[in-house]
């Protein structure tokens, strides 16, 4: 429950890089002990979400320039391949998941509030989630669920446009691909759909919530 808030505060940016995240905090806002919110903690670090230094505790990532483009580019070499996977195996029944999906995300996208925003964030994350769970490699499910959390963060670092830069139109058209089994066009898409996301970030740094007020407690 607590690594499962947390990550979810990090990863829709309610929590934004540098945050620092004091084991006594956790463990009062949450009401159990520093060993408990420690470990939760560390389970974080795992997935290079969270950072700790010595004698000074734990900090959301701050991922740098250089991890930021590690990331897009990470992206660039798993996503593609699962776009060719997931062709090979999504079914009329996925297909209608992601157009409730694609729904979802158009409604937030409509929607005013920081409530909605960060809805608008997770829904936009989840569509490459679901691909990846279509393309059926739990291992590489794993590795994208940290990849996309990573990217959550480096756009709360360096996002200059203030949307999830993740646009609704692209995701459309991949699943359009995607249903016409056009792999080229599908892989084409998808790295068209990273470059855009890179292409938004700059050296900006976001302000950051109180940990009470990112988890809403």
């Amino acid at each position: 429950m607590i690594r499962d808030a947390l990550r979810n505060a990090i990863v829709d940016r309610r929590l934004s890089p540098g945050t620092k995240l004091s084991e006594s905090e956790v463990g009062s806002l949450f009401d159990v002990s520093r060993t408990v919110a420690r470990a939760a903690l560390q389970m974080l670090a795992f997935e290079g979400l969270v950072r700790t230094e010595r004698n000074r505790g734990a900090f959301v990532s701050h991922p740098s320039p250089d991890e930021a483009r590690q990331v897009f580019a990470s992206r660039r070499l798993i996503e593609p391949g699962l776009i060719s996977a997931a062709i090979g195996r999504i079914t009329p029944e996925d297909i209608a998941a992601f157009r409730q999906q694609l729904e979802e995300e158009g409604r937030f996208m409509n929607e005013r509030g920081p409530a909605m925003r960060r809805a608008e964030i997770k829904a936009s994350g989840d569509f490459h989630l679901m691909l990846a769970s279509v393309a059926g490699n739990a291992i590489l499910q794993r590795f994208m669920e940290e990849l996309v959390a990573r990217s959550s963060l480096v756009i709360a670092l360096y996002g200059r446009s203030g949307v999830s830069s993740c646009g609704h139109s692209e995701h459309a058209a991949l699943l359009d691909a995607l249903e016409k089994a056009d792999e080229k066009r599908a892989r084409d898409l998808m790295l068209h759909h990273i470059d855009h996301i890179e292409a938004d970030l700059d050296l900006q740094v976001k302000d950051e919530m109180s940990l009470k007020d990112a988890l809403d407690l």
